[in-house]
């Protein structure tokens, strides 16, 4: 899927306390914030960060992009002319960092203006007099934000608006979800060992409490069959070297949501993929469903992605668990290139999307999207399951998901593919998934990401 990279680290938190003094990690903040502002990537900003220095940055990262709504309207009413845009990123940050309670804030104000006398000394008796101003007037200039839904909701115009018209009933209980810090979330290698098992070695390492049952955790004690999906959620992440056997595969970080495509796509329509059944996973990387579809069931699968870099990830994660599948670097949308004329028993599309239900895990992803990046992904996606459907043997299925919850990207593809495509046929699957409580399986107690699922066979 085209979706932004993972973090840099798989967790986050607050800055490690002493590793930097708050001024270098703000100053590393309006890099990134700047960065982002001029449409880049925020995982490739922090990407090429110190490592020393990246948890810092990325948690500071995390908390302004949460709140770079307010933090711009603030800025635009204590300074109506935008200063240079270095400065303009600090100052968005401090402003942000100083609606939250990361910091003392008058700490933060002196440590702000600390980083400006490091990299625009001129500009560092602006910053103070403004932080300070901020600080004394905070509750008069809050209160004229209440009525600027970007100022409040933290998300673009636009976004809001087209969340409005596609979920009313729930439009504000997402924006308000994209907010939250995610849960860490597991997916066992159920080749290596039951959940309940490994489950059990997290509680011995003391990663998880040894009272957590049903009640409180997304996996109790019990097993599952693995044409379900069975996350463990851990509700405070932890480095992935902590994790008891990572580095041999016994287990990956992958969002509950998301767990749900390799065993619908494997027991579709209520019958198991046979033994090297052929699977297309096309637009596969970072490789979580490839590998899930190889932990449940022995597959000759393909993956493709459009982009090699990202496809080395595949075969990174691949090489870890210890499986094995044909990678190709190719347009899935192009398949006269790369197809090989033998038809799949089943394809799995996650396809290139907006990333709209994945934002609290990449909180820049709201302010790089545009209004009109959804109508061209859109065709995108037609296109491209539209070429992948001639491949497909008749009687096999079809998964087509994405992490987005605008119905543009979701329902309405679907519903237009049924409309043109005679020979294809819905069967049962999720739909929507939205990342608020109505949603919740009351089972699991647990939320994962938006994503949309559907499930398509093919009639002849």
């Amino acid at each position: 899927m085209s979706r932004p990279a993972s973090p840099t680290s798989t967790t986050e938190s607050s800055p490690p306390a002493g590793s930097l003094p708050l001024w270098q990690l703000l100053s590393g903040c309006a890099d990134a914030v700047a960065a982002v502002r001029q449409g880049q990537s925020l995982t490739d900003v922090l990407a090429a960060r110190r490592p020393l220095e990246r948890p810092g940055v990325q948690a500071l990262s995390f908390a302004v992009l949460r709140r770079l709504g307010t933090a711009e309207a603030l800025r635009k009413k204590l300074v109506p002319k935008a200063p240079q845009a270095w400065v303009d990123a600090l100052l968005l940050s401090a402003l942000a960092l100083a609606c939250g309670t990361e910091y003392n804030e008058h700490t933060l104000v002196d440590q702000a203006v600390e980083a400006a006398k490091r990299h625009a000394r001129p500009a560092s008796g602006m910053v103070n007099a403004v932080l300070r101003r901020f600080l004394r007037e905070r509750g008069e200039l809050l209160a004229g934000l209440e009525q600027d839904p970007v100022a409040s909701f933290n998300h673009p115009a636009w976004w809001i608006k087209r969340l409005k018209q596609d979920w009313p009933d729930h439009w504000q209980a997402i924006l308000m979800a994209n907010q939250e810090q995610p849960p860490m979330t597991l997916r066992v290698n159920q080749r290596h060992h039951k959940v309940a098992a490994y489950r059990q070695q997290l509680v011995d390492a003391g990663i998880l409490p040894a009272d957590t049952g049903h009640e409180t955790q997304a996996s109790g004690a019990r097993d599952v069959p693995v044409d379900r999906p069975d996350p463990i959620v851990l509700a405070q992440g932890v480095p992935v070297n902590r994790l008891p056997g990572f580095e041999h595969g016994d287990v990956s970080v992958q969002d509950a949501a998301a767990q749900i495509a390799a065993p619908l796509l494997v027991h579709a329509g209520g019958h198991p993929l046979p033994a090297g059944a052929r699977v297309l996973d096309a637009c596969a990387a970072p490789g979580g469903k490839t590998a899930h579809l190889l932990e449940l069931a022995d597959l000759a699968v393909t993956a493709l992605d459009a982009d090699p870099q990202r496809l080395v990830r595949v075969n990174e994660t691949l090489n870890r668990l210890g499986l094995s599948a044909h990678t190709i670097a190719a347009d899935a949308s192009q398949p006269a290139a790369w197809w090989d004329g033998q038809p799949f028993d089943a394809i799995l599309l996650d396809a290139p999307c907006s990333a709209s239900g994945i934002v609290r895990r990449h909180p820049d992803v709201r302010w790089l999207r545009r209004e009109s990046d959804i109508s061209a992904l859109s065709r995108t996606q037609d296109a491209i399951l539209n070429a992948l459907w001639p491949l497909l043997k008749p009687g096999g299925h079809l998964l087509y998901c994405t992490c987005s919850v605008f119905k543009m990207e979701g329902q309405d593809r679907i519903d237009a593919f049924l409309q043109r495509t005679t020979d294809a046929r819905a069967l049962p699957s999720p739909g929507h998934l939205l990342p608020v409580v109505e949603y919740l399986d009351p089972a699991r107690h647990n939320r994962g990401d938006g994503f949309f699922y559907a499930l398509l066979s093919k009639t002849t």
